[in-house]
């Protein structure tokens, strides 16, 4: 799967993010650009002198209780205060921390002996006296351990961005998709109080004519009934409405003790592209796939450098000693031997991850194509479905509520027509309730693959 770049010179881009005499294994140049490309960006906006855009900001504490809240703000909200993004960012900062430890040399280790020289009573006994011995030893590295290690750190630093990009796409989704389901769950309260209160001046009316004794008290238990059922189905919303706010809070990552009141509507309709067209473009930036492809180039490094590690390390030694009739020094290598362990462990155990790892990589781009043709298919369908029934359905049912009421006022039609098409009008907006916002969970599915133009 990978080959070797030999004997070539590196643009200015690589040696700014690899450094120098480090050689690449990957595929093509397309993927060096796609893997590099957030890891480079500060090098590559700097070298072509782009500032750095601001970014607006919004704080908690800047909102009050029941305060209107923007999808945008909501969004900042999520930036600043969502545990899984910092959790994320600390992980680029691990990896990073992982490059310099990679690059760090071995360090040198240093011995200082001192004592005390006695003379023994043989025939020819030494110079009783002082005793000083130094020593130093200093490990040298393999140049090609070396560059694999470096490199593998440094792939596993563009997977963990990579990384981050995907869960920063995921809580972008999952606070869109909360915030949306807030205006949802409102509007169902809004719908079912409006239907409460048709029902009260139902119930209001019969009970005058019941009194009156123009209609039967049979009425009255209906339109009794129908009350209370209008009732329960505000309770019911409101309960929904409240779970949805607290769902809300938890994916911006704010303090449960304060309520925000989002402000806003599902997006219209959005013409998307041909679904190979789509299926191409997620497949060549969703992050996720890119993290893959990192994950299995850090593995091949690791690979190389187990397999760089079967050469002994060599460590250079010198120690001086001071007696008291005599001086001397030493120098040498100590080279290990090996002869029992060949590494053939730890490389077999970095080439079964390299085969993991693509495998994962092949699961994940399944995944994702799956993910994609379900998303779009939905898109599809709710459009339709929410054209169909703004185009006659629910013009059909509201229709039908005013020609019920202006019969039951002039006396042609009874309190039970008129609770029918009520609720038809009820099932209708609630069928177009669900359609749109449907619609709208559907293109933030699509917006979190990359399959959008926004």
């Amino acid at each position: 799967m990978s080959i070797a770049l030999q004997n070539r010179a590196y643009p200015a881009w690589y040696t700014t993010c690899f450094g120098k005499g480090v050689r690449p294994f990957i595929p093509s140049l397309f993927t060096v650009i796609l893997l590099l490309a957030p890891a480079c960006a500060p090098a590559l906006s700097a070298a072509a002198g782009e500032p750095a855009p601001a970014e607006p900001s919004v704080r908690a504490q800047d909102l009050s209780e029941g305060s209107p809240l923007s999808l945008d703000q909501a969004l900042l909200l999520a930036e600043q205060n969502s545990p899984l993004l910092k959790e994320a960012s600390a992980t680029v900062d691990r990896s990073h921390a992982g490059i310099q430890t990679a690059r760090a040399y071995t360090n040198p280790s240093a011995e200082f002996l001192a004592g005390q020289q006695s003379a023994r009573a043989v025939a020819i006994p030494g110079i009783p006296g002082l005793l000083l011995h130094y020593s130093a030893e200093q490990t040298i590295e393999i140049p090609s351990e070396r560059r694999a290690r470096i490199l593998a750190a440094k792939f596993a630093l563009a997977g963990s961005e990579y990384q981050f990009a995907g869960i920063r796409l995921a809580v972008v989704a999952s606070v869109k998709r909360a915030f949306y389901d807030v205006l949802r769950r409102k509007q169902q309260v809004k719908y079912a109080m409006d239907n409460l209160a048709l029902v009260e001046d139902l119930r209001r009316r019969v009970g005058v004519e019941v009194q009156v004794g123009e209609k039967g008290k049979l009425e009255l238990t209906r339109a009794e009934a129908e009350l209370a059922r209008a009732r329960a189905a505000v309770k019911s919303a409101e309960v929904e409405l409240s779970n949805a706010r607290a769902v809300l809070k938890a994916v911006m990552g704010t303090a449960s003790g304060v309520d925000y009141d989002p402000q806003g509507a599902p997006e219209g309709p959005v013409p998307l592209a041909p679904l190979p067209e789509l299926r191409a473009q997620v497949l060549s930036t969703h992050p996720a796939l890119s993290e893959s492809n990192a994950r299995t180039f850090e593995a091949e490094a690791t690979v190389k450098r187990e397999l760089a590690r079967r050469l002994p390390q060599p460590a250079i030694y010198g120690e001086y000693e001071r007696q008291p009739d005599l001086t001397f020094y030493r120098f040498g290598v100590n080279v290990p031997l090996p002869l029992w362990d060949k590494r053939k462990g730890p490389i077999a155990e970095a080439r079964a991850e390299v085969d993991r790892s693509k495998a994962m990589a092949r699961q994940r781009e399944l995944e994702i194509v799956a993910m994609l043709d379900r998303a779009y298919d939905q898109y599809q369908i709710r459009d339709q479905q929410v054209q169909s029934l703004q185009a006659g359905s629910l013009r059909e049912a509201q229709a039908a509520v005013d020609a019920a009421l202006s019969a039951y006022r002039f006396g042609e039609r009874g309190i039970l027509e008129v609770l029918d098409a009520q609720r038809v009008l009820q099932g209708v907006r609630n069928d177009l309730l669900d359609a749109l916002f449907a619609r709208q969970s559907a293109f933030i599915d699509l917006e979190e693959l990359g399959a959008t133009q926004k």
